[in-house]
């Protein structure tokens, strides 16, 4: 593993969020994406969409004003159609819209977080080391997204949700500039573990937590965050194992943007050649 390399830029524009009240700010826009003061939220829309270049033609709801809140135009849905599902039943597809931040293979328990920077599928995975091993030799794709893309997480394979664990920690940003510069980001910013049985083996997502990314919620237990808790919470789902999604169907949001990390067990098919750091990616496009 070659050495980190730190540009003064980087280091310059990262440094400031290690003073910053990450919580409190996270909980100020929070409050303030699902205001519905009218100058306000319509403001703050049109902002977001001038800025990031945000294509609403893809919405259910197109005009901007008809939304309720920010959050509720944040989260908005998509028009049938838009985000075809590639691949035959089994192939595993993208389950956001973003870009590839970093993807390939656990190797002797790390995975790649930037180049030159390498963090621990045992830490990010909250010190599970039962979970941890049923990982190791597997592989990782982890998938930013930014203001623009659509926020909503689904499915990439059919599975039947097993346990899940908040694990409280540090909001840096999960900016490409931040992943270069803050040693172990996913591993010490809050997340939400989630893990599935599927037919083809386990699989993970990890739905990491973020400056003012106001919370994440589930489909099966809501709003998680906020409040943002100081302890690890787990649940436990095999007892009933009731909860079974389908590829492509919605399992969660972030109410502001953040990162998925997607981990398979050894023994998959290799990552589409084409993918790579920064590649583009859109919800419903084979990755496997």
């Amino acid at each position: 593993m070659e050495k980190v390399k730190i540009s003064l830029g980087d280091w310059l524009l990262t440094m400031p969020q290690y003073l910053l009240p990450q919580h409190t700010l996270s909980r100020l826009m929070c409050w303030l994406t699902r205001c519905e003061t009218v100058w306000f939220k319509n403001l703050f829309i049109r902002f977001i969409i001038a800025k990031y270049q945000v294509n609403m033609s893809e919405a259910v709801e197109q005009s901007p004003d008809a939304y309720p809140s920010f959050n509720a135009f944040f989260t908005r849905s998509l028009r049938d159609g838009v985000r075809p599902i590639e691949g035959e039943e089994k192939t595993i597809i993208s389950p956001v819209d973003g870009a590839i931040s970093q993807l390939g293979q656990v190797n002797a328990g790390q995975l790649i977080q930037a180049k030159g920077r390498q963090y621990s599928l045992l830490e990010l995975l909250g010190g599970d080391e039962a979970l941890a091993t049923e990982f190791e030799d597997g592989q990782f794709a982890t998938i930013y997204l930014s203001p623009r893309d659509y926020h909503r997480i689904h499915m990439p394979l059919t599975g039947t949700l097993r346990q899940m664990t908040y694990v409280p920690g540090k909001l840096f940003s999960v900016s490409p500039r931040t992943a270069r510069t803050v040693p172990n980001l996913f591993s010490r910013n809050e997340r939400l573990i989630t893990v599935f049985n599927t037919d083809d083996g386990p699989m993970i997502m990890v739905l990491v937590g973020a400056i003012f990314v106001g919370s994440m919620e589930t489909v099966w237990q809501g709003q998680i965050t906020p409040p943002y808790g100081k302890e690890i919470q787990q649940w436990d789902y095999q007892s009933d194992a009731t909860i079974k999604l389908q590829k492509d169907e919605e399992m969660g949001r972030f109410n502001m943007g953040s990162t998925v990390v997607l981990l398979l067990p050894k023994g998959r098919m290799p990552w589409q050649a084409d993918l790579h750091a920064e590649s583009p990616v859109k919800l419903g496009q084979t990755l496997i």
